[in-house]
């Protein structure tokens, strides 16, 4: 059983066959796929699934936080499922591929205490963009 599934049904998420499908494309890695692919996938294993329960799916597993809404700009955003392992993103300004990245280093430590602004600073999102190696 995937990670994402495991998680789901420790905090008794009601299981139906399509969140299943969904929750099945969604692991992986290295996996950050748009709502449109996540259909495209659960419609090859499960051919009755909508449009709409799969945005109303991943809606469900982003307010969770279960899985991560990633945006890049100018792009349709693309959904993590590693949101329990704390990482960054690589994304590629051309093709928009995303890669997870986990830097040594604490990113809240790196920000001065006066650049904080008198914020209590809870978590930091970093994206390093760049040409992936297709593009590059």
């Amino acid at each position: 059983m995937s990670d994402l599934l495991r998680r789901l049904r420790g905090r008794g998420w009601r299981m139906t066959s399509q969140r299943r499908v969904v929750a099945e494309v969604l692991d992986g890695d290295h996996v950050h796929l748009t709502a449109d692919e996540v259909h495209a996938r659960a419609a090859d294993r499960l051919p009755e699934i909508s449009r709409a329960t799969v945005y109303n799916t991943l809606g469900e597993l982003v307010s969770l936080g279960e899985v991560i809404e990633v945006s890049t700009a100018g792009r349709a955003k693309r959904y993590d499922p590693n949101a329990h392992h704390p990482h960054h993103h690589l994304v590629c300004s051309t093709c928009g591929t995303i890669r997870d990245v986990h830097p040594t280093g604490d990113p809240l430590g790196e920000l001065p205490t006066a650049e904080r602004f008198g914020f209590t600073v809870s978590e930091a999102e970093i994206t390093y963009r760049g040409l992936c190696p297709s593009c590059a």
